[in-house]
């Protein structure tokens, strides 16, 4: 019996705390009696007990309440209730509010013994059992320390060896991680730049301006240019709970292909098409030379049929050669419903010879766009020019142009074959035309990628929106002049 063990009696005088006082120093425990909350107060501040028996009522308070007082400064602290008798009401509220046991008269000696010796055995478990499981917590989570430090270690290997640059930063564009090819492309050196701000140590304009753009969340494509010729393609991507990461990767090589490829294009379309116009020119005068059967008629009409064809093929290349070099300059105001009525009065045999149902739903108060007129209509009639090729007879286009904050936003719709979801990101590429294309209908391939580049040269967007079997719709974003 550990003679160390303190019992504290928060009992109000009666001949039951006589008699427990004789029962527990018999037992060899050491025995506290507080009379009221200030000397019990002061009891467990100089010693806390090893265990404690609260009376029903405790200096005109009630028991439980001191009990549950008691459990919350020490939740481990186990409490016996003492009651004048026995009631069912008292077993329950012993129960709910976690004491140890409960005693109530008539009692014995070995009585008071025994429940303090059992209460004092129980706590005694659960504080085996509570050193036991805080031992293997603290080993598991040790454990997997040491598994996170290993792992930490061989992620920073493998974005210190990655050939793309990497810079992870916190929520506030800090510097957490920066692997080294980061620093061979802005030539950093070996400094150490942890929890410095990204923009203080990588002071590269375009990367500035990457970093004013993360609030518009993810980016995929933002180039990042060097005097020296270099490009890279730069990647932002935000990390909840830690905060983004930037990857680059080097893109110059792809730049100077298709700088080499627009200007191919260029030289080989520049110089085809003055032969081309003196081949055109001399079979109008074929037929002045003198009489043709229909043979030779049907002929002729399919070589100048065949020779337009190449020339606007040609013309479509010059256009888009002109737009990627950056020589659309021009820019006036300009209101798109009027630009619009142009391109429908030049289409409006073709839509009633086919037929086709065509619709038109503008709003109102539409604002000016500060633009090229002449790319504007080139756009509305590659657009609807498209949407009559590839709508079928008794089909229907509709053609919409309203506001969205403060963008102009015109819409082409048609109910054609529709774009797979798997072409819907390439029609918008050079000489590319979807697979399930009709028969017979003829095109070359420039049209849409001459229609991003207009809507690019004007800081707009533009992307298609299909469905197979059911039609496209061609949306276009352009911000007014406001």
């Amino acid at each position: 019996m550990p003679k160390q063990d303190l019992i504290l009696l928060a009992l109000n005088p009666s001949p039951i705390l006589d008699l427990m006082q004789r029962a527990l120093r018999a037992a060899g425990y050491e025995v506290a009696v507080a009379h009221d909350l200030s000397s019990l107060n002061k009891s467990v501040q100089e010693a806390i007990p090893a265990l404690m028996i609260v009376g029903e009522r405790f200096s005109d308070q009630d028991g439980f309440i001191v009990s549950s007082e008691m459990l919350e400064r020490f939740p481990t602290l186990p409490i016996i209730f003492y009651a004048d008798k026995d009631t069912t009401g008292f077993a329950k509220s012993v129960l709910r509010h976690g004491l140890s046991g409960y005693i109530y008269p008539p009692l014995q000696m070995s009585d008071i013994v025994d429940e303090v010796q059992k209460s004092l055995t129980r706590a005694g478990k659960l504080g085996d059992w509570l050193r036991r499981e805080v031992k293997r917590t603290t080993s598991s989570l040790a454990e997997k320390a040491n598994i996170s430090e290993a792992e930490r270690v061989k992620l920073e290997a493998i974005i210190s060896n990655i050939q793309d640059g990497v810079v992870v930063m916190d929520e506030s564009q800090r510097v957490l991680l920066i692997n080294r090819a980061t620093r061979e492309i802005f030539n950093l050196g070996d400094k150490e730049f942890t929890g410095k701000a990204l923009s203080d140590v990588i002071t590269n304009a375009d990367m500035a301006a990457l970093l004013s753009r993360s609030s518009e969340g993810p980016l995929k494509y933002h180039e990042i240019n060097f005097d020296d010729g270099r490009v890279f393609n730069a990647q932002y991507t935000p990390i909840p709970k830690i905060g983004a990461a930037v990857t680059m990767q080097d893109i110059s090589y792809l730049k100077e292909l298709d700088r080499l490829k627009s200007d191919f294009i260029h030289t080989v379309s520049h110089d085809l098409r003055s032969p081309l116009t003196a081949v055109l020119g001399y079979t109008e005068l074929v037929e002045r030379t003198g009489p043709l059967n229909e043979n030779q008629l049907e002929f002729l009409r399919r070589l100048q049929g065949s020779v337009q064809h190449i020339t606007n093929l040609i013309n479509d290349l010059l256009d888009l050669g002109r737009l990627e070099a950056g020589f659309d300059t021009r820019r006036e105001m300009i209101q798109l419903d009027g630009v619009l009525k142009y391109t429908l009065d030049m289409f409006d045999s073709q839509i009633k010879t086919k037929p086709i149902d065509l619709s038109l739903d503008i709003s109102e108060n539409i604002l000016p766009l500060r633009a090229n007129p002449i790319r504007i209509r080139q756009m509305l009639d590659n657009l609807v020019g498209n949407a009559i090729k590839y709508t079928p007879s008794g089909g229907h286009i509709l053609v919409s142009i309203n506001m969205q904050d403060k963008q102009v936003v015109l819409k082409v719709q048609d109910t054609g074959p529709g774009i797979s979801p798997d072409e819907q990101n390439r029609v918008f590429e050079k000489f590319y035309r979807a697979t399930n294309a009709p028969d017979g209908v003829l095109g070359s391939g420039l049209g849409l990628a001459i229609v991003k580049s207009i809507v690019d040269s004007h800081q707009g967007r533009v992307w298609v929106e299909s469905t197979l079997g059911k039609g496209s719709t061609f949306v276009v974003l352009l911000p007014s002049q406001e």
